[in-house]
């Protein structure tokens, strides 16, 4: 898991003032970190969870950091302690720490390893990791690792060796993973895709080009844009040595079902998927195929119905993430207050269909 895009994920969904008085409003804990808030008919400030009662929105100002709000002539609350750590910071630190021994270990640590490396119990350690992260330590290990792989295969002579560097113990152990690992064989892999065939085709609609892109798995790709170039040169970084070629007639009513759901979302959305991202990312886009026609969730819901609900920052990362337009529903999910949050082909898109599958229900 990326702690920068985690990171920048966490403020993004923070990143105007209204989202920011929206946290306040909900005391939610995600946005501890991100930004203060004072009140101005007391002279203090809080942290967005703070339990005190909340103020009148013309009195309430905010801050990037307690030094700003101290500037601006504002003294800590004395409820939640905004310029003290709190266990949550702790734990962040721990798990942190625990994140760099697993991606600095020559061998991945076991549970109980990393456990007294952070003086817990394993079974202390396991649910504060998950509930920090999303996944399990030895989820974590597995993507690091698979990274490893990925970053190996460019880079070293031989796959043996890149196996190993990434800390595999043997062949046979990652290659009865490594098509769902890496979405192809690791000599395709290796060569950029070389060896894969890739059908595509655009089609046009009321919210611009939409391209449509299979594997022999099945969609592994919908994007969309107003110029059809600049979806064509998209797959073509996605896939930069795969053989794209265009789709024949069959493959053409994947694009028109596509096209069709996106006018009249009624109609329903049924394709085969080539799904390919982290353990965790998996649990994110299974969740949100689940999520039914004209039916919003916010982040927090999303994290919940996947049994980690304090991985809010890495849901709205894994959402981000999301190459499979409409198939893998990113749209309908929303900040908590119901507000749209950033959407890879644009806020009008994510509001227009919105609109459309509200009506349509």
């Amino acid at each position: 898991m990326n702690t920068q895009t985690i990171e920048q994920a966490k403020s993004e969904s923070f990143s105007n003032d209204d989202a920011r008085f929206a946290a306040v409003s909900t005391r939610d804990s995600n946005a501890d970190g991100v930004f203060y808030y004072s009140v101005s008919t007391t002279g203090i400030y809080c942290r967005p969870s703070c339990p005190s009662r909340t103020a009148l929105r013309k009195n309430i100002h905010f801050y990037s950091s307690c030094m700003e709000a101290e500037k601006a002539g504002y003294r800590p609350c004395m409820r939640c302690k905004p310029n003290q750590t709190t266990s949550s910071d702790h734990y962040a630190a721990s798990i942190a720490a625990a994140c760099r021994l697993i991606e600095t270990a020559e061998k991945t640590p076991t549970l109980d390893e990393l456990a007294l490396s952070q003086n817990m119990s394993r079974f202390h350690f396991h649910r504060i990791f998950k509930s920090m992260t999303g996944i399990t330590p030895k989820e974590y290990a597995v993507a690091h690792r698979n990274r490893k792989v990925r970053a190996a295969l460019q880079e070293t002579e031989t796959i043996a060796d890149a196996i190993y560097n990434a800390g595999y113990e043997s062949n046979s152990r990652f290659y009865t993973t490594s098509t769902e690992t890496l979405g192809m064989t690791p000599s395709n892999f290796r060569s950029g895709g070389a060896n894969i065939t890739i059908k595509f085709a655009v089609g046009a609609s009321s919210l611009g080009s939409i391209l449509v892109a299979s594997s022999e798995k099945g969609i592994c790709a919908i994007l969309m844009d107003d110029e059809a170039d600049v979806l064509v040169k998209d797959l073509q970084d996605r896939f930069p040595k795969a053989t794209l070629i265009g789709g024949d007639h069959d493959f053409e009513q994947w694009v028109a079902t596509v096209v069709g759901f996106v006018e009249a979302p009624q109609v329903g959305l049924d394709l085969p998927l080539d799904i390919q991202g982290t353990a965790f990312q998996q649990r994110v886009w299974q969740a949100l195929q689940t999520i039914p026609l004209g039916t919003t969730v916010s982040y927090a819901d999303v994290a919940n119905l996947i049994g980690s609900p304090k991985a809010v920052r890495a849901v709205a990362s894994a959402c981000a993430a999301n190459a499979i337009a409409v198939a893998i529903p990113c749209h309908r999910v929303v900040r908590r207050d119901g507000g749209l949050s950033g959407y890879r082909w644009g806020i009008e898109r994510k509001r227009e269909l919105l609109k459309r599958e509200a009506s349509a229900s």
